[in-house]
């Protein structure tokens, strides 16, 4: 447990002109990707960054945009007390034990989704970051996006989309999923340390496919296309219409073309049940890769539809919804980066904070058990915070 006195200790005093310092662990494409998105919102300092691959330590200080300490042990970083929060864009079996860690070297947290990869990972990731007086802001960004928030005022929080009782989700083509090996990395690279990637995993031997296409491989990602894509559409259900936790899930799919090896599936979809009388589904496909209408949450309301992702929105009224007009607002970036570091300074909550990142894992969570067991999977008391 962290004691109060740690906690209370660990809260810095802002001065108006006070630059936060920052490390990142897990500094791969998304982590530089995240590193870049905090450079433009500025008034930060970079101090640090570990990544078990020098490679992507080397290339990340580039996007520091300055000389830093580079560590290949992130519990290192974590040891410096000039650091006030960390990035962690790891791979998901990772995320749950780095940010407890984190937590307890008072440090602040901007974790990647899904927070975690296995249910049991969530309370006790909860209960430190509550202990500790930690701001954890997990990377469901569509909850810091303006066009979310104006069509969840405008629909729901009015009551203008009337009863809801299923939310269609679906995700295919996304080619993020099947990214290749590169050329010559058939053999591990020198300054890769494999086994710190595998962390707490059997170790096994060296796979480059593990590695660049970790989504193909269950333990790294949390079911591949579930915990990867359907995070964040659930997270944005749960977030419109108030949502905790399901009730039960079924699920369909499987390895149907991509047979490399993998065990994560091709196409899958899940059925999500929830007490408030809502059922929401979830279509994910790498076998079909047009680049066309292939994201969507599509609410299926008495008062209308309203279809929303990164796009934007559109939103068509019912015949009996006479209060309502059918709307089309263009898509705009998503600002979750600035709300963590402005919660850093006034420590009040982040939009996506700790207790929604378990919520929202945990829904992609019983669907891969329904997945893998192929059963109807009912809530489980412990799952709960």
């Amino acid at each position: 447990m962290v004691g109060a006195a740690t906690a209370a200790a660990a809260l810095r005093v802002w001065g108006a002109n006070d630059r936060i310092r920052l490390g990142i662990i897990g500094s791969g494409d998304r982590g530089q990707y995240l590193m870049s998105r905090a450079n433009e919102v500025g008034g930060i300092e970079w101090v640090a960054i570990s990544d078990i691959y020098d490679a992507r330590r080397d290339k990340a200080e580039k996007v520091a945009g300055a000389r830093v300490d580079k560590y290949a042990d992130y519990q290192q970083l974590l040891d410096r007390k000039d650091i006030d929060g960390v990035i962690v864009a790891t791979f998901d079996h990772a995320h749950s034990f780095i940010s407890i860690d984190a937590c307890k070297a008072a440090k602040d947290i901007y974790v990647e989704k899904p927070m975690t990869s296995l249910p049991e990972q969530g309370p006790p990731l909860v209960r430190t970051v509550r202990e500790s007086n930690r701001i954890l802001q997990v990377g469901m960004q569509q909850r810091t996006t303006a066009h979310f928030t104006e069509a969840k005022q405008k629909y729901f929080d009015t009551g203008l989309i009337g009863k809801v009782n299923m939310v269609r989700t679906i995700w295919n083509g996304n080619s993020g999923y099947l990214t290749p090996v590169p050329p010559g990395m058939e053999q591990k690279p020198e300054g890769l340390n494999w086994d710190a990637c595998l962390a707490w995993l059997p170790k096994t031997p060296w796979n480059p496919r593990r590695y660049f296409n970790r989504f193909a491989d269950w333990d790294f990602s949390t079911g591949g296309q579930t915990g990867g894509l359907f995070v964040h559409m659930v997270d944005v259900i749960h977030w419109f219409m108030n949502l905790t936790h399901p009730v039960a899930a079924v699920a369909g799919g499987g390895i149907y073309l991509y047979d490399d090896g993998r065990d994560t599936a091709d196409n899958v979809n899940f059925i999500v049940e929830y007490p408030e009388k809502l059922n929401v589904t979830f279509e994910a496909s790498i076998t079909d890769m047009i680049n066309r209408e292939n994201a969507d949450i599509v609410f299926l309301g008495t008062g209308g539809r309203l279809s929303i992702f990164r796009y934007g929105y559109h939103f068509i009224p019912s015949k009996q919804n006479t209060e309502a007009a059918e709307a089309t607002v263009e898509g705009v970036n998503d600002t979750h980066m600035k709300n963590w570091l402005d919660c850093m300074r006034s420590r009040k909550q982040p939009n996506a904070d700790v207790v929604q990142g378990h919520y929202s894992a945990m829904a992609c969570h019983i669907g891969n058990i329904a997945y893998r067991d192929k059963a109807r999977i009912t809530w489980r008391k412990e799952w709960e915070l």
